[in-house]
């Protein structure tokens, strides 16, 4: 779980923006999609691994995976939503 300090002060890389720790729901529907093989990050690479948790940007178009309670805070690796949100 991420410290609630550590969360007020993390940002998008690419934009600045401050982020939002996602649902149990979320992370539901993207377990889903990567178990079906449809799940792909920014790079267009298959995400393959079941995911614990995340962090959605504020505008909500994007999620940087937790791996092992450490936020992977690259640009290249994150899951864009689009659709993913709106379907819910």
């Amino acid at each position: 779980m991420i410290d609630r300090q550590l969360l007020e002060v993390l940002a998008c890389p690419e934009n600045g923006e401050g982020v939002l720790l996602a649902e149990d729901t979320v992370i539901d529907d993207l377990n889903r999609k990567i178990h079906a093989g449809q799940l792909v990050n920014r790079a267009g690479e298959k995400v393959t691994e079941p995911i614990s948790g995340g962090l959605i940007r504020r505008d909500r178009r994007y999620l940087y995976v937790i791996r092992d309670d450490i936020p992977v805070m690259l640009v290249e690796q994150a899951i864009p939503l689009e659709g993913l949100l709106d379907e819910r």
